[in-house]
């Protein structure tokens, strides 16, 4: 430098300039990078000199100056961004970019230079820099008055520069003509990551971040896998800031769904990382090379917007150096090898241990409290909280918009209006449209052609580059925008299956969805379990597949607006009746013994197919499908909604006119009938008997009618007309009898032997019962019940046999337990105690009546034609107990389910067994059917014994 430089004194603004990737730009141009270098040299001299700087050092493609005015140092720097910018470089590739840093302090030179921390406190702000970014300090910010014509300084905030200790807040100078647009400046700061800060807290998810912190410690790419809304990116990132201090060199996150186009997923990472592509070099080889030395985490969020370039990016990073790790969320897996893939499940929606709250209500709770200023939902409102989450399968992003509903809404308003979820959950929010087109290009192409000007520096993103960033963003806003941006990716196979898989509600077996279809699904079912559409889940038996809610209800709108609902649900409605036919059926196509348990799990599945019947549907297919649950409903304590699906689909018929044959509402009247018996309502019940009769002579049918009439009795016994009643059972025998079809009047022959033990007339109820037997053995929808040995066993009761009755009872009990009769299990964990009373096990009895009595109240149920019985027995136990002792006993067995309530009952001792059994006395040979005595004083033959 020439001593005869003036130098400033005081408050001096130092400006350092280089040339960014100056090695690579030499290496590329050859023998033509001197020239470029000499014509970046001129430009930059006359403008940064000619503003009044002082030119201290040029060596290489570095500049040192110094300005006595901070405004003129920014001027000049501007200036020289301008010059850069417009001259015309022999290439495109070969046009320097320059970076520039300033900062101003108190400064004097001494022998022609400076001696000064200000000077290297410039030099690392310049370095901070990228190419064709101008970055000042906060003292030049403040100097800096006033600014260039136009131009305006971005606060970037506080960063830390390398060998400071403090941090020091930088601005970007920004003007026409400059970029605006640039990554994170290039700083040494402490923590070493950008991770988004959430609003909210973050609630549950105690097991998914062990297990999920395992994996990202022993794998280097793990890809959290799910369905939109399932909470992936939040875990993520929550798991993420746990382990920043394990990684020296960082954690960074990249949002994936701002980039539509492959070949910009390595420029979003390098933005993260602060680097710019390097002339004539692929943006991904710069990005391996800076990842190869360092130990750094990165977290690519939504990989499934770029699945094959994410892929790609992430294949080549680990490729690089060993000290990468990648954790990846996306909807659908990568296929590396090495990649582990976990899925998120939904929240947790049963109570954890203790009875902790679950995850999902914690988190309804959490943010219904946010939504209504601070007031958690009252105790009244715990059940209603478990109906949402159960509804909404837990998963997060319904729960969060669940919770802004509560607003306006209370628990069990939102519950009760659930059954359209998206309309709920999504009211009062619009889902965001696609980009808007711009020049002639699509939304997506028009991101493209900005997305590759802004890495390269050429201009700043435009309204439909911010308009897709928007969208990205925007896709959690509503559950249909969620799912859409999923479906969007579906070819033709997979999203028509998706659409029909709506109808199912609950999971399925691939033979039942083939069944569906009428063709092998297995490549489009592939794809939507690989987008996290469908989960599949194994079991022994094999896979099922099963979608959640959410995503279930937008594909049932897809369905509708496609047109094609009617044939899918009446095809769903279809495999429904086949199912419940294969339930009647064993391996060889003969019908079996009908267990209920065969339908426990096809109860959602026929309800859904009912629902479509009595809306859109045939009511005559959904009568068919009712009439195949008609022990069930009864006997799960679901008369009630059997009587509802019966009622709407009466409406059906009326609101469409279709014609129904006599002998099938003969059927549906009956069994309507019987419901409404079972659920107390006896009117109703003796109302739809007859209309049954009237249908079945209207029908014609014998066996039908013989059926229907079997059961005039029943509504004649609940409303206490018992002598009518048992005048009807004989008629109707006898002319069963006559007509050849006795077997359809079994019904009416067991009305009438509980009317004879009623009244005490216990031989001839023994007599018609033991007639009954081979007719009830062969009829497979009536033998698991074992109506005969329950009634066998009641007369023994009241004959003091205990012998009989334990046999015929425990007869009875293993049936119906292991068929599913648990309403009629009930009646006989009851007879069971009373047998217990005779015998002297008084506490065992005690038990037993409070289980069965609270069993019976979980299923709403009715007490039935035993009752009074029952009640009568408890009474006379609690007068020998005493009220504490009973109390006691009847509580524990309270506490009792129905299956630990049937053990205890068949666990009890044969009288023959017994220590206390005749027997065993001291020279006694006693008959095996000898009547033991009663604890209770004399034996009971019955309620009018």
């Amino acid at each position: 430098m020439s001593p005869r430089i003036h130098l400033p004194t005081g408050w001096v603004t130092f400006v350092f300039t280089d040339i960014e990737g100056s090695t690579r730009l030499a290496q590329m141009l050859g023998v033509n990078y001197p020239p470029v270098l000499a014509e970046h040299r001129r430009l930059l001299r006359r403008t940064l000199a000619a503003t009044g700087g002082a030119e201290l050092l040029t060596e290489g493609d570095s500049f040192f100056l110094a300005f006595p005015d901070a405004s003129a140092a920014l001027t000049a720097c501007l200036t020289g961004q301008r010059a850069l910018a417009d001259h015309d470089w022999p290439t495109p590739e070969g046009t320097p970019r320059v970076r520039m840093g300033l900062h101003t302090g108190w400064a004097e030179p001494r022998d022609g230079e400076y001696a000064s921390p200000e000077v290297h406190r410039a030099a690392r702000i310049a370095a901070a820099a990228h190419g064709g970014q101008v970055l000042c300090s906060a003292a030049t910010a403040r100097h800096a008055d006033p600014l260039p014509a136009g131009a305006s300084l971005l606060d970037l905030g506080l960063h830390r520069l390398r060998g400071f200790d403090d941090r020091e807040r930088l601005f970007q100078l920004v003007a026409p003509g400059l970029e605006r647009q640039f990554p994170r400046p290039r700083t040494a700061d402490a923590v070493a990551h950008n991770l988004p800060t959430q609003v909210t807290s973050f609630v549950g998810r105690q097991t998914e971040r062990v297990e999920l912190r395992a994996l990202i410690e022993s794998h280097r790419l793990v890809t959290v896998l799910g369905a939109g809304g399932t909470g992936k990116t939040r875990l993520a990132v929550e798991l993420a800031g746990g382990v920043v201090e394990a990684y020296p060199d960082g954690v960074w996150f990249v949002d994936v769904a701002t980039v539509t186009d492959p070949g910009l997923v390595a420029f979003a990472v390098a933005a993260v990382l602060g680097l710019r592509p390097e002339p004539g070099r692929p943006m991904v080889d710069t990005l391996v090379e800076y990842a190869a030395a360092r130990r750094m985490l990165i977290l690519l969020d939504t990989c499934d917007a770029q699945p094959a370039a994410s892929g790609e990016v992430i294949s080549r990073l680990l490729a690089g150096g060993r000290g990468v790790r990648v954790l990846a969320t996306s909807r659908e897996s990568f296929g590396l090898p090495g990649e582990v893939v976990w899925r998120i499940p939904p929240l947790a929606v049963d109570p954890g241990p203790g009875g902790r709250e679950s995850d999902a209500v914690a988190l309804l709770l959490d943010r219904t409290a946010a939504a209504r200023g601070g007031r958690r939902p009252d105790q009244a409102e715990q059940a209603d909280l478990r109906r949402v989450v159960r509804r909404l399968d837990g998963v997060p992003l319904a729960i969060e918009l669940a919770a802004a509903r509560l607003r306006v809404l209370s628990v069990g308003q939102l519950a009760a209006r659930l059954d359209d979820v998206l309309g709920t959950l999504d009211a009062g929010r619009d889902a965001p449209e696609p980009p808007p087109a711009e020049n002639g290009y699509t939304g997506n192409q028009q991101d493209t052609v900005d997305l590759a000007a802004a890495a390269v520096g050429t201009t700043p993103p435009t309204p439909a580059h911010r308009a897709v960033q928007r969208s990205a963003t925007e896709r959690h806003l509503t559950m249909q925008a969620t799912v859409t941006w999923s479906y969007r990716t579906l070819g033709p196979r997979a999203s028509r299956l998706l659409r029909w898989m709506a109808v199912f509600a609950g999971p399925v077996e691939l033979s039942t969805v083939e069944w569906l279809l009428g063709e092998d699904p297995l490549d489009a079912l592939s794809v939507l379990v690989d987008k996290s559409m469908v989960l599949a889940e194994p079991r022994a038996s094999g896979s099922t597949y099963r979608m959640l809610d959410p995503i279930r209800a937008y594909a049932g709108r897809r369905l509708a607006e496609a047109g094609e609902e009617q044939a899918a649900r009446d095809r769903h409605v279809a495999w429904s009746s086949h199912a419940l036919e294969r339930a009647r059926l064993g391996p060889d196509g003969r019908p079996v013994t009908l267990s209920l348990y065969a339908l426990d799990p096809l109860a959602d599945e026929l309800r859904a197919a009912l629902r479509w019947c009595a809306t859109g549907g045939s009511a005559r297919a959904g009568l068919r499908l009712a009439g195949g649950l008609d022990h069930w409903w009864r006997e799960r304590g679901l008369a009630r909604e059997g009587r509802l699906w019966l009622f709407r689909l009466y409406g059906r018929i009326a609101e469409n006119g279709e014609s129904i044959p006599e002998a099938e509402l003969a059927a549906a009247y009956h069994m309507h009938s019987l419901h409404a018996g079972a659920d107390g309502e006896f009117a109703e019940e003796l109302r739809f008997s007859q209309r049954a009769e009237a249908a079945a002579r209207q029908a014609g049918d014998t066996g039908l009618l013989a059926r229907v009439l079997a059961g005039r009795a029943a509504p004649l016994i609940d409303l206490g007309q018992l002598d009518e009643a048992e005048r009807i059972c004989r008629e109707v025998i006898d002319w069963a009898a006559e007509q050849d079809v006795l077997p359809d009047a079994l019904f009416a022959v067991f009305n009438l032997a509980e009317l004879l033990w009623r009244r005490g007339a216990l031989d001839e109820a023994a007599e018609l019962l033991g007639a009954a037997r081979p007719v009830e053995a062969a009829r497979p929808l009536e033998r698991g019940r074992r109506s005969v040995d329950m009634l066998l066993g009641m007369v023994a009761l009241a004959r003091g046999d205990l012998v009989a009755a334990h046999e015929h009872l425990a007869v009875a009990l293993r049936s119906r337990m292991s068929h599913g009769y648990h309403g009629r299990a009930c009646d006989t964990v009851n007879a069971i105690a009373v047998r217990c009373v005779a015998s002297g096990d008084l506490l065992t009895a005690a038990r037993l009546f409070g289980a069965a009595q609270a069993v019976r109240a979980s299923m709403r149920s009715t007490p039935g034609l035993y009752g009074a019985y029952w009640s009568e027995r408890q009474v006379e136990l609690r007068r020998i107990l005493g009220d504490a002792t009973f109390d006691a006993a009847y509580a524990e067995g309270g506490e009792l389910g129905l299956e630990e309530a049937a053990a205890l009952a068949l666990a009890v001792e044969h009288p023959d067994l017994a220590v206390t059994s005749a027997r065993f006395a001291p020279g006694a040979t006693p008959s095996p059917r000898q009547p033991a005595p009663h604890p209770l004083g004399a034996p009971h033959p019955g309620l009018h014994g």
